[in-house]
């Protein structure tokens, strides 16, 4: 459970720079709402701040991406779980998902998708 520990101990540009490791900028950028990667750039350097909205939503994409991670998946693996059509989210796939939807209503599923996911790979 550390990472759920991390999700909320970490400033939120330690856990941008973290997510932004994992998932690439333009993939948080997309979760996060913006079109630029400078912008998560400037967010993981804590010279710009994210809304109050993207930080749950890019809360929530650490949470899902330390759960799959933890599992002894790479970096590139989590990116294809975070893009791909996922049949437990209606083939919709995780980044969508939290982009689009209220992350306190969607969590749970994203959340339980990616435990499914990090406990058979």
């Amino acid at each position: 459970m550390p990472y759920y520990l991390d999700s909320v101990r970490l400033s939120e540009a330690e856990l941008i720079a973290h997510l932004s490791k994992q998932l690439g900028a333009k993939l948080v950028a997309y979760i996060g709402g913006v079109r630029e990667t400078r912008a998560v750039r400037q967010w993981a350097e804590g010279s710009r701040r994210p809304s109050s909205d993207a930080v749950v939503r890019l809360r929530l994409a650490f949470q899902a991406a330390g759960m799959i991670a933890d599992a002894g998946n790479a970096p590139s693996v989590v990116q294809a779980w975070f893009q791909g059509m996922n049949p437990q989210l209606e083939d919709r796939s995780p980044a969508r998902v939290i982009r689009e939807g209220d992350p306190h209503a969607v969590g749970p599923e994203v959340l339980a998708a990616a435990r499914a996911f990090a406990r058979i790979g």
